[in-house]
């Protein structure tokens, strides 16, 4: 960084004017009184203006992190909604204005990572506004910033764009690092992010599109949806048709997701769309959308594509589904996110050679056997990752775990190595902490075609 961008980002400094005001929101009382801020009330009332919010907001619940003064908490409830206020150290003038407006906004001292402990629910709008080049982690804060909100959140950041320019040309997103007090003065300022890297950091926390609403004063209002575009009222494409789905963690290829981890699902489908573009694709789980973040071509109208799981799912079981920009949206597969992995009793009805289907026996054909069982008592939500084969003490390679039949019986495929040995062994099954009884197969070699 050369001595002009130090001088400049050191002239971005209004702590003196904040000082001297001693409030940052201007703030109109009911007696008509009004506390004189650092930002104008025009101004204050220009910025939410453009926020994409429904005039009347009765019914819905909003969350103000960085909430400072208070006015956009306060806003938010003059208009209808139930309002939580967030910031990281007490503000006086919060509770001073709180008091004179009668306000029920609910008032929280926290730090931002903090806030999923705090046990607040989630919100239909979420206010993020001059916060996130304040921390260390932004895209971490993003990230929670998302899981909490359930329709839009609204992202306010300084930038490093000049306003007269709007954008700086650059192929690649980027922001400063700030390492003492470079920015303003000040020691908590850590973040100069280009309005494009703004705009790829909250695509990357997880919300399906980003609005870029304007900048002004060296700062840029972004609208962060958590859902995607209506469908076309007249779709040119046929919906895509979805093979499956599948957790792309470490290539586990299960339906079982955490909601604690970053995961990511894979989805196989196919379409008539031969130009096929990665931005094209509209990806929702449970009504969240995702942005795809690879997509590979298979052939004959077969694709792949790879997504990000969207923060915020409750635990339980969440259909996915996928559409393209130009058409309708393909039928469901479910997934799990979070469920317990228990069953209160796991049973091998049948346990044959999975080439022959020889019963009680399985063959070496090269280097494996495979191992084909009939287990009855797995959870729903079982998968080739946790239903777990044992041959002795060995835990095998499950190819292969079926949707359950009309009894709830399960075909479940696994492989054994040669180093195993022939010999009579024990199988067992393992879903969770229930452990079936065991059965009993012998590993030969398999039988060589020849004269008599």
């Amino acid at each position: 960084m050369n001595e002009s961008v130090l001088t400049q980002r050191k002239r971005e400094d209004f702590s003196t004017d904040l000082a001297k005001k001693g409030w940052y929101h201007s703030i109109e009382l009911p007696d008509g009184r009004r506390i004189e801020g650092f930002l104008e009330l025009d101004e204050l009332r220009e910025r939410w203006a453009r926020f994409p919010l429904p005039a009347n907001l009765a019914g819905k619940r909003v969350l103000d992190i960085g909430t400072w003064d208070g006015w956009f908490a306060f806003e938010a409830e003059r208009r209808g909604a139930e309002v939580v206020a967030l910031d990281n150290v007490e503000q006086e003038n919060f509770h001073y204005a709180h008091r004179e407006l009668r306000s029920k906004v609910e008032y929280h001292v926290a730090d931002v990572y903090d806030v999923l402990n705090l046990g607040l629910g989630s919100f239909d709008y979420t206010l993020f506004l001059g916060v996130l080049y304040h921390l260390r982690h932004p895209l971490r804060a993003l990230e929670l910033v998302c899981a909490l909100t359930k329709e839009i959140a609204i992202v306010d950041s300084f930038v490093v764009d000049p306003d007269s320019r709007g954008a700086i040309d650059s192929p690649l997103p980027w922001m400063e690092f700030y390492e003492t007090n470079e920015l303003s003065n000040q020691i908590d300022n850590w973040w100069g992010p280009t309005v494009q890297c703004l705009l790829a950091l909250c695509r990357s926390a997880g919300f399906a599109r980003v609005e870029l609403l304007g900048t002004k004063h060296r700062h840029a209002q972004v609208a962060c949806y958590r859902y995607w575009e209506p469908v076309p009222p007249s779709p040119k494409e046929e919906a895509p048709t979805i093979q499956a789905v599948a957790n792309a963690r470490f290539g586990d290829n299960g339906i079982n997701f955490s909601a604690r981890r970053e995961e990511f699902l894979t989805c196989w489908f196919s379409t008539r769309n031969n130009d096929l573009r990665r931005e094209d694709l509209r990806l929702e789980v449970s009504r969240f959308g995702t942005i795809a973040l690879a997509l590979k071509p298979h052939g004959d109208g077969e694709w792949q594509a790879n997504f990000m799981l969207p923060p915020g799912l409750d635990p339980g079981w969440h259909e996915v589904r996928l559409r393209t920009s130009c058409s309708t949206f393909s039928g469901a597969i479910r997934i799990a996110v979070a469920l317990p992995v228990e069953s209160r009793c796991v049973t091998i009805l049948g346990a044959c050679d999975g080439l022959t289907w020889l019963q009680g026996e399985v063959a070496f054909a090269g280097e494996l056997a495979h191992l084909t069982l009939w287990v009855g008592g797995l959870g729903e939500n079982a998968d080739r990752n946790n239903v777990r084969v044992y041959c002795d003490a060995q835990r095998l390679h499950v190819d292969f775990v079926s949707a359950p039949d009309s009894t709830g019986t399960r075909q479940v495929n696994a492989r054994i190595s040669k180093r195993t040995g022939v010999g009579i062994y024990t199988i067992v099954v393992r879903f969770g902490e229930t452990q079936s009884p065991p059965v009993e197969v012998q590993i030969r070699n398999r039988r060589l075609r020849g004269c008599s």
